[in-house]
Order: structure tokens, then sequence, then C-alpha cells
């Protein structure tokens, strides 16, 4: 499988996956900085509730940021929008408690995760939030990893209207800049619905849960050709994401909790 087109966002490719990437706001930049995406022809495994030797064939998987790269071409997971339920004490701090997302002075939870949201609705409260995920994503470039997972970037669908998706743009801008600056790429999480919006906001590639449950993957396609990586949490809707996009996207069928030692299937 090859890359087929070059999107418009200043880059110019260099084989399957290597590209040059020109510095954020390129317009006074005299320096450029080489970044690589995951090879769509490879098989993948998302290890992001603990890591695994992953199985003959993988060459592309995802760990928290706390875990080590595998040594393949390595996706670093850090929760960007939202908080991990074990790093509240962060949070809940006098410099940082004021980033979480209130709603009548109580802070708005992610029910299926338990994660709150964070604060993404100033200027001043996005570049916080950006400083201090932007530590972990130099942390990821420090341990080896070649990408950045920023997940939740569509937490305004769980907001109750109190953010909106520009608001979570935004941040996803200085997320991006970040990262880039880093020499990595970075992933745009779910939220199919930005379409040409997120590789303008300058994510490089996808990671889609459920796209095929949800009819969504032709929609990452057409921002993003073949580098989607595709997971799905049901049997059913993994096959047929198989039947439609085998042969073009990497599809990994995963247990909900993508519990180490759980479900691990590829097409």
């Amino acid at each position: 499988m090859t890359w087929r087109s070059a999107r418009t966002r200043g880059w110019l490719v260099v084989g399957a996956v290597t590209l040059t990437l020109l510095a954020p706001h390129a317009a006074s930049a005299q320096t450029e900085r080489e970044i690589t995406l995951p090879d769509p022809a490879a098989d993948w495994a998302y290890q992001i509730g603990g890591s695994s030797t992953p199985a003959a064939g993988v060459s592309t998987v995802v760990r928290d940021r706390h875990d080590a790269p595998a040594g393949v071409y390595d996706v670093c997971y850090v929760n960007a929008f939202q908080t991990q339920p074990d790093e509240r004490r962060l949070w809940t701090s006098s410099r940082h408690r004021d980033l979480v997302l209130r709603d009548g002075g109580r802070p708005v939870v992610d029910e299926a995760w338990g994660e709150w949201l964070l604060d993404t609705r100033t200027t001043a409260r996005r570049s916080r939030i950006a400083a201090i995920v932007g530590r972990w994503i130099d942390g990821c470039a420090r341990d080896g990893f070649e990408a950045v997972e920023p997940d939740n970037l569509d937490s305004w669908t769980r907001s109750s209207g109190l953010i909106d998706r520009a608001d979570n743009l935004a941040l996803a801008r200085l997320l991006t800049d970040r990262t880039h600056a880093a020499g990595l790429a970075i992933a745009q999480k779910n939220a199919a619905g930005l379409g040409a919006r997120g590789p303008r906001v300058g994510f490089d590639f996808a990671i889609a849960e459920e796209c095929g449950r949800y009819a969504e993957c032709g929609r990452y396609v057409g921002a993003y050709d073949d580098h989607v990586l595709v997971v799905e949490y049901r049997r059913r809707d993994f096959e047929a994401t198989c039947a439609a996009f085998a042969g073009l996207l990497p599809v990994v069928l995963r247990d909900l909790d993508v519990s180490v030692g759980g479900v691990d299937e590829r097409c």
C-alpha cells in the first residue's frame, strides 16, 4: 500500500511514511523538522491498558506515557482533555484546580471512565493546560516515542454545553505545535466529524475507536487517506470493518478495557 497524496499543510512527502514538516507558523521559520508516520500497511497493537510483547508482524504500538516504548513505531498516549483517575492530586492542587471544568462548583465528569473534564474555555487556561501536557509530550520524545495520541479531543460532547468544539480545537493547535516542535507526529483521536479541520489543526494521522460501528471510517479516510489506525471493541463490528477496510486500514479488535492478556486480534 502506498501513500496516495500529500495533504496541503506545507508537507513534502518523502517516501511512504516520512514527511518533512515546516515548523509551526512557518512564514518566518528557517528550520524544518522531519517526522515519520506509522506504516499503513503494517499491523498495530493498542496497549494503553498495559504493555505486553507485541504479536508477530506488529510494527506500530500505542502505549501509555508511563510505559516504555516497544522499540517499533511507538505512539505515546496522553490524556490531554480530561484527567486520569489516578492523577486527581495534580488537578486538585492549588495551582491547577481551576483548570478542571466545573458546573455549580462541582467537577464535570465523564461518567463512563470517571474522568474530570478540563476547562478549555479561555486562552489563559488553554495555555496552562498545554504547558502541563507539553511536558508530558517532551517526556514521550525523550523516551523514544515517534508519535503522540492526545485523548478526549471530543470532550466538548460530554460537557453539557459548557465548552464547545472551538475551545478544544484551540487547545489542540497548541498541542500539535508542541508535538511537532519535539519532532513527533500527532494523532487525531476520534471526533470524526472534524473532517478536514483535523489536518488543518495540525494532526498527522488518526486513531479511530469504533469507526466501523458508527459508520465513520470513511470520514477519517477522507481526511487522512490510509493513515488511520482503527480499534473495534465488538466482534461483529470488527468483522464488518475488516470486510470493508481490510487492505486499506489496519484494524484491531480489543476488549473495552484494553487489558493485558485481553482480546487482541487483527484482520
